[in-house]
């Protein structure tokens, strides 16, 4: 081992074992060895399954766990586009049929395969990406009612998403396209570790085709500079409730660690609260927890924006169809019934729901690779944000309450560098900050969709790929990473693995 880097990870760890005192107080060999990260509420599994993200939380009353289950077949259902059918309310413009049909077994979904014969693909029904775009603007110092607490500005005609997918008769020019194509295709580069092993990374590229307001090539208002592109990957729904049940003090109060020594300065994202602009709040902000920029504050609000934003479904909390005013729209009024297209009753069910599937149970916690990895998991920085432990506090479902758990995620916003930046801003977050993700429950990513991708493009086929993206505030972390024997990195792996 090269003697500075020797010094370095010294001096790492003394910094390491400090913090550690701070912020994870005598929990340390707790969350190291720790089974059930959701509590009570863990669901408990000896071995990895493709099921494993589908069940409810295993303290459910029975009365909770019916309603559980209304929501679990609500969560499959493809909505229509068509009038006379009753599941009908998908579109005019949308990104998927169904919920289930992004989130794969209520896990991540995956990248397109891209034939060899073509670089390009295009994105169609099975996506499970989508782009969020809006305008290039200035981050807000003071955000106010005048300039919509700070969120971001949609793009004339085409709003704060592109929906690629579109009902049939919505453009005569394009029939099943929404208000533009998205092609994809991959880039490949190469990562050398100091001892020579070489990892294959790839990272995909997006581009816009046929937009429905392009009178001659380029003139569409989405393909203006100003224009900000940002793709996402359906992250999994596991402990969700659990995540909402944690005091905001506590998220809070990491922000606040001195965490310079590592180039760390976390800080909490503030957020437009539909619940709150529903009860007519003055200042509808709260904590962003969820989202890739944790630009959304509940799950209420994450679920039910998704059913209007990625499938077009109105409800209660979001009653307008996303493309509303647009010239799109207008012209297709006449095949569009107008109306709340998911009852109340809908709409609870699928957020009770989602705030309700537990999270796996930790497997091979006594596995010595695995005890050693969690040790090295510490010792390069990974738990300066992602924090392994709080306790819940109170929650309108008594079940989320008062539980110990382990989502190793500080929940707050840190910049990432720019091999991972996507220029746009969200609220507070800039176009090169991202919420830390939560870890637990990722070592079964792949047995519940083995093509299935890490970081919020999904470009990383394996947790190393996703470790060597990290830069930024997490570049001391990641050199730290590298610089592990082979045999250390493995183990580090095979920690992450199980969780």
């Amino acid at each position: 081992m090269p003697k500075a880097f020797f010094y370095v990870l010294i001096f790492a760890a003394i910094c390491n074992l400090f913090w550690s005192g701070q912020s994870l107080g005598d929990d340390v060999e707790a969350w190291m060895k720790a089974s059930k990260l959701a509590g009570e509420g863990t669901f408990e599994s000896k071995y990895p399954s493709a099921t494993a993200y589908r069940n409810p939380l295993s303290n459910l009353r029975e009365e909770s766990e019916k309603k559980h289950l209304v929501g679990d077949r609500l969560f499959d259902k493809k909505f229509s586009d068509d009038l006379n059918r009753p599941d009908y309310g998908l579109g005019p413009t949308y990104n998927h049929l169904s919920c289930i049909g992004c989130h794969a077994k209520d896990g991540r979904g995956a990248l397109p395969i891209v034939p060899t014969t073509n670089p390009w693909t295009r994105l169609g029904t099975g996506a499970q990406i989508f782009l969020r775009i809006s305008l290039k603007e200035d981050l807000k110092e003071t955000p106010s009612a005048e300039n919509n607490w700070g969120s971001p500005i949609p793009v004339p005609g085409f709003g704060l998403q592109l929906f690629h997918l579109g009902s049939f008769k919505l453009r005569a020019d394009n029939p099943g396209s929404g208000l533009a194509e998205v092609w994809m295709k991959y880039d490949f580069s190469k990562f050398t570790y100091p001892d020579g092993t070489q990892v294959e990374l790839r990272k995909p590229i997006f581009q816009i085709r046929s937009p429905y307001d392009e009178t001659t090539p380029g003139s569409s208002r989405i393909l203006a500079k100003d224009v900000q592109t940002s793709p996402r990957m359906t992250p999994p729904m596991i402990g969700l409730g659990l995540i909402e049940a944690i005091p905001k003090e506590d998220i809070l109060n990491l922000a606040k660690r001195d965490l310079s020594a590592w180039g760390i300065h976390g800080k909490p994202n503030w957020v437009i609260d539909r619940q709150k602009e529903l009860q007519k709040d003055p200042v509808p902000l709260s904590l962003g927890r969820f989202g890739l920029k944790a630009n959304t504050p509940s799950v209420f609000h994450q679920s039910l924006g998704a059913l209007n934003g990625d499938m077009g479904v109105t409800n209660f909390a979001f009653p307008k169809e996303s493309i509303e005013g647009t010239e799109l729209f207008e012209a297709f009024k006449q095949n569009w019934k107008p109306g709340i297209e998911a009852s109340d009753e809908i709409s609870q069910a699928l957020v009770f729901y989602s705030q309700t599937l537990a999270v796996p149970s930790r497997r091979n916690v006594e596995d010595l690779q695995v005890l050693e990895g969690a040790k090295l998991f510490q010792t390069v920085g990974c738990t300066n944000c992602h924090h392994p432990s709080y306790k819940t506090g109170s929650h309108s479902i008594s079940e989320l309450s008062g539980q110990r758990i382990y989502p190793y995620s500080d929940f707050l916003l840190h910049d990432m560098g720019e091999g991972l930046a996507d220029g746009r801003s969200d609220f507070r977050a800039s176009g090169r900050d991202w919420k830390t993700r939560a870890l637990w429950g990722i070592g079964l990513t792949k047995v519940i969709n083995p093509r299935a991708g890490f970081l919020h493009d999904g470009r990383a086929r394996t947790l190393e790929e996703a470790i060597l993206w990290h830069g930024g505030e997490s570049k001391l972390s990641r050199e730290l990473f590298t610089k592990l024997s082979k045999s250390q990195r493995d183990s580090l792996i095979s920690f992450l693995k199980s969780l």
